[in-house]
């Protein structure tokens, strides 16, 4: 599992940070998690073919994480797309599908499914489930959470001692499946242990600190949190519905969670501000790591 974070700035661009967005690759799948403006230039510096983009989960519709859209969609056209592409999102998603078959003389010769999602189970495979929690922003705001499914452990010599010969049938059992031995019946449940818990990232989109969000982030291994404030604009934070670095600390504190990426960055202050934003939010959560463009993180 490999994250690579192609857009860490909040409302405008600087010269060193674009708009939000990240890019997931796990379970032989590319997913995209927002697309902000110039989302498709970011990805020629990367290793991340477009055009094996699977999935799209857009948070929300303020322009800094959708106005990447339009483009790309119409470059995969142009590049030869054959591949069906589903873009999620908050209930409004319709509108954003007129507008861009309308932008210009548009042409999408590909499937694309625009599925408007509440919160809840988005996905489930055998693999992994994705789900969405609404939050606390200015217009509707999803969270995203990946969390992969770890099959329990198999317990090999208890396999063995059960008469199992070492082979296709530890496969099967492993998978759930009854076995035959010598005319008697063993099941799964003989030969495996609690189930392990897989890797689970959650993914904040634009909020403020509040308890959905806090429940929602339960027990991540990795928190990726906007934080566009740092505390002492506390009150421009809640004017405008965004989350401090402190914010964003207490939630992964809270809920538990292994990790927090800081992204979402205002460029007010330049890049010192993002740097005092990471030791303000380490005072709180210590395992907190400041996003950069092209950061890469691999989780497994």
């Amino acid at each position: 599992m490999e994250l690579i974070f192609l857009g860490t700035s909040s409302a405008v661009h600087s010269k060193d940070r674009n708009h939000p967005s990240i890019a997931l690759k796990a379970f032989g799948e590319i997913m995209l998690f927002d697309c902000g403006e110039a989302t498709q230039r970011q990805l020629i510096y990367t290793n991340v073919s477009p055009m094996k983009i699977s999935r799209i989960f857009i948070s929300h519709f303020h322009g800094d994480h959708i106005l990447g859209l339009p483009g790309l969609l119409q470059s995969m056209s142009l590049l030869g797309r054959e591949n069906k592409l589903t873009i999620y999102g908050p209930k409004g998603l319709a509108m954003l599908e007129n507008a861009i078959y309308s932008l210009g003389y548009c042409k999408i010769e590909y499937p694309v499914e625009f599925v408007e999602i509440d919160s809840g189970i988005v996905e489930e495979t055998e693999e992994y489930v994705i789900s969405a929690q609404m939050v606390h922003h200015n217009v509707p705001n999803l969270a995203y959470s990946i969390e992969e499914k770890k099959k329990p452990r198999f317990l090999r010599e208890k396999a063995i001692e059960l008469g199992v010969p070492v082979g296709p049938d530890f496969g099967r059992l492993h998978n759930g499946e009854e076995v035959e031995v010598n005319g008697r019946i063993i099941k799964p449940e003989q030969v495996l242990g609690e189930p392990r818990k897989g890797i689970k990232i959650t993914y904040s989109g634009d909020t403020v600190p509040c308890e959905e969000m806090i429940e929602f982030a339960r027990d991540s291994t990795l928190l990726i949190h906007e934080s566009t404030f740092t505390k002492d604009d506390y009150s421009n934070a809640e004017e405008h519905f965004h989350s401090t670095s402190v914010g964003a600390a207490q939630i992964a504190k809270d809920s538990n969670s292994k990790k927090l990426i800081l992204t979402h960055i205002s460029t007010r202050y330049g890049e010192n501000y993002a740097q005092i934003m990471l030791k303000e939010a380490r005072t709180v959560f210590e395992n907190t790591k400041l996003a950069h463009d092209f950061m890469e993180i691999k989780l497994r």
